[in-house]
């Protein structure tokens, strides 16, 4: 056997390879540990990690920094989305009439406009929704008050609507809104008053439900809200209504804090967490939002630095896309050939023959029931027309000027004030007194000169459609346009380029509706910004 140095090679001890290695790499990254506490420790004191103070570009002073003035300015972030709402992008189409005008009203004639990005509710009031309204009506209001009977009463439904002199529909008047088997269908015998007022109800128990659950509202002041002494999101933004703060409020952990650094118990419009109001959805809105024509697209743009096609397809007829002038569906499969919306077919005809019903519903439909649009709303025709936010007149399609959101029906207002110069609440709704801005201070504007502007270029030379019957009037300033069509409507009236009116005061068992609300910041949502922001010569393309 070879010897080395009078040792035999078999007697030397030798270190596997792999764990020479593994020993290295164990000192390799105690020295990385080790060097990276060093360099934490250094910089933790206004070194490296040291968050930069948001700063004024006008002004240079340092936001939310009680050392320099303190002005708090909430970061930057998308509108939230209210509940049962969906985001509807804006964009320009052709508004009014899409086939032959058979009722020769000529009151639609088509134009261009565009609509800036909204929210519109993905199906209509539903009867559950709307007797959620009555029941807290009843616990805030006490119906034994006689002051209060008015507000309750007038919030209530019109239930005899369903009456007609030769049909049998007295179960619909009874059951139709309390019966739990019609839950999900939608509320109607509703007028334009009442759902304007439950527009305002959802607001404010929407907004209130974001401060208690965010912690900035203690629970025990739902308790003592009775009568006048009730939240309103105008009444609570104005001090005019207090509540007791919740644990966020009273936290040090508090994201709100006062001009001296101290946590802030009172949440601003300027913070971001409430919302805008809900309203009824404006006639351009609503016709809109009804065609989903995003869905015509071939490539929307969707993602920062991809262009989507500026593409103006045929013109639909019909809410649903997939078959721009049909009423059933011709996808293959089992549901072709089966009606995409509940209406009339013809005379007589609202079901179709037993074991093959047509549409599957001889009164309504579950507020969720047939294919969704494009945008993902659902009966934007047939179930029930809808009321919407403007003042019917037949020149409507001609009288408006080059702006975005077309809409007739301007009244505007102000916060009413006392001889103090304060602010004040109704003494029996609780409600922000408000009031109409006078044409005296309206004279010497530019871009308008009355307070209300209902009548404004409306065509007719006495401010009233006389139609030769002296003072008579059959369109008025209370006259309120619906679309849409109904489950008692021929297809005609399927289209949302068709419109009709109804005082509004008045209901109808074909008539409901759903509400809006306005998009603030970005028009495309998914975080990206307004406007287009091209590479500078420090970026790289």
């Amino acid at each position: 056997m070879h010897r080395c140095n009078n040792m035999t090679l078999t007697s030397v001890k030798f270190i596997p390879i792999h764990r020479f290695m593994k020993k290295i790499m164990r000192v390799k990254n105690l020295l990385i540990l080790l060097s990276c506490v060093a360099l934490f420790a250094s910089c933790k004191n206004g070194g490296l990690f040291k968050k930069k103070a948001a700063q004024s570009d006008v002004t240079g002073w340092n936001y939310n920094d009680k050392k320099m003035g303190g002005y708090q300015v909430a970061k930057t972030k998308e509108q939230g989305l209210g509940p049962g709402l969906v985001f509807v992008q804006g964009g320009t189409f052709t508004m009014g009439q899409t086939e032959e005008d058979v009722m020769a009203n000529w009151d639609n004639i088509p134009r261009r406009v565009s609509v800036p990005s909204f929210y519109i509710d993905r199906t209509e009031v539903a009867n559950v929704h709307y007797r959620e309204y009555l029941f807290w009506l009843n616990k805030v209001f006490d119906p034994s008050d006689p002051v209060n009977v008015p507000i309750i009463e007038g919030a209530l439904p019109d239930t005899l609507v369903w009456r007609s002199e030769l049909s049998y529909n007295e179960p619909l008047v009874e059951f139709y809104f309390r019966h739990p088997g019609f839950n999900d269908y939608p509320v109607v015998g509703v007028t334009w008053r009442q759902a304007t007022d439950f527009c305002l109800w959802r607001s404010d128990r929407v907004n209130e439900g974001i401060l208690l659950k965010k912690g900035y509202i203690n629970q025990q002041g739902l308790q003592g809200q009775q009568g006048s002494n009730n939240f309103t999101t105008k009444s609570y933004l104005l001090d005019l209504y207090q509540t007791a703060p919740g644990k966020t409020a009273t936290s040090k952990k508090n994201p709100l804090k006062t001009a001296q650094g101290q946590p802030r118990t009172k949440v601003s419009m300027e913070d971001g967490l409430l919302l805008p109001d809900y309203r009824l959805p404006f006639e351009a809105e609503w016709e809109y939002a009804a065609y989903g024509l995003i869905n015509q697209n071939p490539r929307p743009s969707t993602k920062e630095g991809k262009r989507g096609e500026e593409l103006q397809s045929n013109k639909q007829i019909y809410p649903w896309s997939q078959n721009v002038n049909g009423l059933r569906d011709t996808r293959h499969g089992s549901w072709q050939g089966q009606f995409l919306a509940n209406f009339k077919r013809g005379s007589g005809d609202n079901a179709g023959v037993a074991g093959g019903l047509n549409d599957r519903a001889f009164y309504t439909a579950e507020v969720k029931s047939f294919y969704p649009n494009g945008f993902g709303i659902y009966n934007m025709a047939g179930n029930v027309s809808e009321w919407v936010q403007d003042v019917y007149r037949p020149m409507s399609s001609l009288d408006y000027d080059d702006m975005p959101a077309p809409f007739r029906g301007n009244k505007y207002m102000k916060l009413y004030k006392n001889a103090d110069g304060e602010a004040e609440i109704n003494d029996t709704t609780g409600r922000v007194r408000m009031v109409q801005v006078t044409d005296a201070e309206s004279r010497n504007r530019r871009n308008y000169q009355r307070g209300n502007v209902i009548n404004f270029l409306d065509g007719d030379t006495l401010s009233q459609a006389t139609y030769g019957y002296g003072a008579t009037t059959l369109i008025s300033d209370k006259s309120r346009v619906y679309k849409g069509g109904s489950w008692n409507d021929r297809a005609y009236w399927l289209s949302p380029g068709t419109r009709r009116f109804l005082e509004e005061d008045q209901a109808l068992s074909t008539l409901g509706f759903r509400c809006a609300m306005d998009r603030m910041g970005s028009p495309e949502g998914n975080k990206r910004k307004t406007g287009q922001f091209f590479p500078t010569k420090r970026q790289k393309r």
